[in-house]
């Protein structure tokens, strides 16, 4: 029986790094890939090939792809996990800055796809699994950029999944609610940098405490829930389409669903302590 190979990417920590974990319980030959491999030393002691990768370099992806064929044969699982959280009012980013969070968030997981969609087309199976965030169907004040990165995700994975699903590939987006991370703090820190000051400071003094809260901290979800739904995704004969785990993630999203826009904007607004 051949074992199946997985490519992990933002594995040095939190959900790609629980992930990384899942899979290789799952049996998976698991690459686990970020740009630091000094980071992913836990993972190698438990059997995980660290790769070094940049998903904003052409020549990284490429050669972590090439090597992963070279040593296994093939892929059959992507997880394009690799992003961060840029807040500050749009007026105040930099569109550098923007930029950036586009090439990490959506470029790299489509530059990826594009590399092992030849082989996953090659075998006539495999599965993508981009990893959005209850962020790519709801909004909230000061992260216009975040948020826009994660719907971009949303409609590349829904149109890419119609295009593969005839080649025998699925195409999975997991949508994580409040999950036990860096992410809340290295967003508030951000937000403090780039809208402290100035026309928005008001705002982002209470988003950044609602990003960076002790409460939100104990209500969050350990990264293994969604390590969990990465598992089932993969390993189902028909997965879903979408996943939302993680504390928040269903009932944000069902409320965006069936509010009006002025009524989620005060629901958020309050939820967030920002002024509406």
């Amino acid at each position: 029986m051949t074992t199946k190979t997985a490519l992990v990417t933002g594995a040095s920590s939190g959900i790609g790094e629980a992930t990384a974990l899942k899979l290789n319980d799952l049996g998976f030959t698991v690459y686990g890939a970020a740009r630091r491999t000094d980071r992913l030393q836990q993972l190698a002691a438990r059997g995980i090939t660290p790769l070094a990768m940049d998903v904003t370099n052409e020549d990284s992806m490429r050669a972590g792809v090439d090597r992963i064929v070279a040593e296994t044969g093939r892929v059959d699982v992507l997880v394009n996990n690799a992003g961060y959280g840029s807040y500050g009012a749009i007026e105040d980013v930099p569109l550098s800055e923007a930029r950036r969070q586009f090439d990490v968030n959506v470029f790299g997981a489509a530059r990826l796809a594009q590399l092992v969609l030849p082989h996953m087309r090659a075998q006539r199976s495999g599965t993508i699994v981009n990893i959005s965030s209850m962020g790519g169907k709801i909004y909230t004040p000061l992260g216009g950029w975040y948020h826009a990165t994660k719907f971009a995700i949303e409609a590349l994975s829904d149109c890419l999944r119609l295009e593969t699903r005839p080649l025998g590939i699925n195409v999975v987006v997991i949508e994580p609610g409040g999950i036990k991370t860096e992410w809340g703090d290295i967003a508030a820190a951000h937000l403090h940098q780039v809208s402290g000051n100035g026309a928005y400071a008001d705002q982002a003094a209470a988003m950044a405490k609602s990003l960076g809260s002790e409460a939100n901290s104990r209500r969050a979800s350990s990264p293994s829930v969604i390590a969990n739904a990465v598992g089932k995704a993969v390993t189902a004969e028909r997965p879903k389409t979408r996943y939302a785990v993680g504390f928040g993630a269903k009932p944000m999203i069902a409320m965006r669903r069936v509010l009006p826009d002025r009524g989620f904007d005060k629901l958020i607004s309050r939820a967030s302590g920002v002024p509406s």
